[in-house]
């Protein structure tokens, strides 16, 4: 499959997933007062993943869509940039901007290759994004492109083991069912979703140091007391992720010259 077929699913995936649900919930999302990760938004002052002072930072988030943490980030003092090949997410966050008076570049572009310049950024930040909807052997070279010596790349995915539990029409079961050798590339076209990439943990260790990054954490997401059911993403119930980590975040350190 090539990069431009895959673009081209997501692309269509993404520009419904924001006329149903997405675009709707844009501006909320960017009034929140907390940064959070996930589907049962885990909170950053617990996980502490992003580096302490972002004031002054600058930072490329790779697949935006609605710019909700590039606008919490800027919030925050940082100077992000949002990179998204989805022109109606774009869209939705330009209308943020202006109704919420949070400015900041947003680039119609994919991850796998950004028209910005080499060592431009403190900070990359994927929150599902280029995380899984982008083809990791050649986003993460962008990344380490993009970022200077010593810059953090902080991405949220899913867990290998929820991939690996779930069923191909999205829901995820107490028990596994499919082989972790192999894992690497997803087409649920089939089920009206897109092209997505969940390679396990040692792929993605290997991945990363061939990038020329250290990988600084893993954290298995656990939800906090007060989570309860995603009223759309409800691909991973509430339950089974107090049972068993649903999602993970990355964090890797561009290796310092």
């Amino acid at each position: 499959m090539s990069l431009e077929e895959a673009l081209a699913a997501n692309r269509a995936l993404w520009t419904r997933s924001n006329a149903q649900y997405t675009d709707a919930r844009a501006r909320g999302a960017w009034l929140e007062d907390e940064i959070t990760w996930g589907v049962f938004h885990a909170p950053e002052r617990e996980l502490r993943v992003l580096p302490e002072n972002l004031s002054g930072l600058d930072v490329v988030e790779l697949g935006c869509g609605t710019a909700y943490v590039s606008a919490w980030l800027a919030r925050r003092g940082a100077r992000p940039v949002g990179i998204d090949p989805t022109p109606a997410q774009l869209e939705t966050a330009r209308r943020c901007q202006q109704e919420l008076g949070i400015h900041f570049p947003l680039v119609d572009a994919a991850a796998e290759s950004v028209p910005l310049p080499d060592s431009s950024f403190d900070l990359a930040v994927s929150e599902y994004g280029a995380s899984i909807w982008a083809e990791p052997r050649m986003w993460l070279p962008e990344a380490a492109r993009l970022l200077r010596p010593g810059g953090r790349l902080v991405f949220l995915c899913n867990s290998i083991l929820s991939i690996l539990c779930s069923t191909d029409e999205g829901r995820t079961l107490d028990r596994l069912m499919r082989p972790q050798f192999g894992s690497y590339r997803y087409d649920w076209r089939a089920y009206n979703d897109g092209i997505e990439f969940h390679p396990p943990h040692g792929e993605w260790i290997r991945l990363l140091r061939a990038n020329g990054f250290n990988v600084l954490d893993l954290v298995e997401l656990e939800p906090p007391p007060d989570a309860t059911d995603h009223p759309y993403y409800d691909y991973v119930k509430l339950e089974w992720a107090r049972r068993w980590p649903a999602e993970e975040i990355w964090v890797a350190e561009k290796v310092r010259a």
